[in-house]
């Protein structure tokens, strides 16, 4: 699977890093690309930064060479996590000012998955009609909200039990979390 992951300047760089370390590149093609914003937000959440395994292709937000900005050579899948209400936004309405709303806006108009990981709270009815016109044009919204059914222990176990759900729509498997019902190994 050819896989995008964006990463926006919304708090919860913790979601992308867990998801991308999730992501084998030996058995899918990853791509990361980061919002002007995502370096700033994730030096303050991630000391180190983000870990990208080797394999995995970082992408300039700037540069429209990118394979993906094109309808003729779209990725399987994309995941905006987290996701920022003003990408968001942007996205519901078409404003392709940066490769990642390009790469977005290419997703929806070839009908392929596009997964927005909002990390927002309250939300405004601006979010909620952004909300509405992303799923009349065929995205999926995962807001970022963790379970704790599996009494997770960890900051990370706790932002596993939202990448188990990403990873289940992409439909990747994996055994982050115990699923409801399912006896804890």
């Amino acid at each position: 699977m050819r896989l995008l992951i964006a990463v926006t300047g919304a708090s919860g760089s913790v979601y992308a890093q867990r998801l991308l370390d999730q992501l084998d590149p030996a058995q899918h093609e990853v791509h990361v690309i980061q919002s002007q914003y995502a370096p700033q937000v994730v030096a303050t959440e991630l000391p180190g930064g983000l870990r990208l395994r080797d394999g995995v292709q970082l992408h300039n937000h700037r540069s429209m060479n990118l394979p993906f900005a094109s309808g003729s050579n779209p990725p399987d899948a994309m995941v905006v996590i987290p996701c920022s209400m003003g990408t968001l936004g942007r996205i519901a309405h078409g404003v392709s000012s940066d490769t990642l709303l390009r790469c977005a806006d290419v997703i929806l108009k070839e009908r392929r998955q596009l997964i927005l990981v909002p990390r927002e709270t309250p939300l405004s009815l601006v979010h909620v009609k952004n909300f509405e016109l992303l799923l009349q044009a065929g995205a999926l919204i995962l807001p970022a909200n963790p379970s704790f059914y599996g009494r997770p222990a960890t900051v990370e176990a706790v932002a596993d039990t939202l990448v188990a759900r990403v990873l289940d729509h992409l439909k990747i498997p994996h055994q982050l979390a115990a699923r409801w019902c399912e006896e804890p190994e």
